[in-house]
Order: structure tokens, then C-alpha cells, then sequence
């Protein structure tokens, strides 16, 4: 199991560390994700495709990228 370090931005509330996290666990390939608010940060456990996250996050209006 990789893990996956992704920078999100636009987050600004629970509701928004919510909606990030199911959406990250709705990608295939996802077994665990941690997201928090500050820094705006998410930990995603498994084998998902970076590409899928990141629109899965955009889908939901926040941006995304992976962590460098």
C-alpha cells in the first residue's frame, strides 16, 4: 500500500474536510484517507491514481496537487 501526500486549497470548514474525504474514498484504489483542515492537507492510503484524486477533490470545488 503506497501513500499519497496531496496539498488542497479552498477548504475553509468541517463541512469542506467532509466532503473532501468522502470524495478521496470514493476513488478506487483508496483504502484509508486523512484530510485536515490546517494546512489543508490529505494522507490518501492505497493504490489510487493521482489524476482521479485530484478530479475528485476539483469535482467538489477545492483544488488539488500532489504534495512535492
Amino acid at each position: 500500500m503506497k501513500e499519497l501526500h496531496l496539498n488542497i486549497t479552498g477548504m475553509t470548514c468541517d463541512h469542506c474536510v467532509r466532503a473532501t474525504t468522502r470524495a478521496l474514498e470514493n476513488v478506487p484504489g483508496v483504502e484509508r484517507v486523512e484530510v485536515t483542515l490546517k494546512p489543508g492537507a490529505a494522507v490518501v492510503h492505497g493504490d489510487a491514481d493521482a489524476a482521479k484524486l485530484i478530479a475528485a477533490v476539483k469535482e467538489e470545488g477545492y483544488d488539488a496537487r500532489v504534495q512535492a
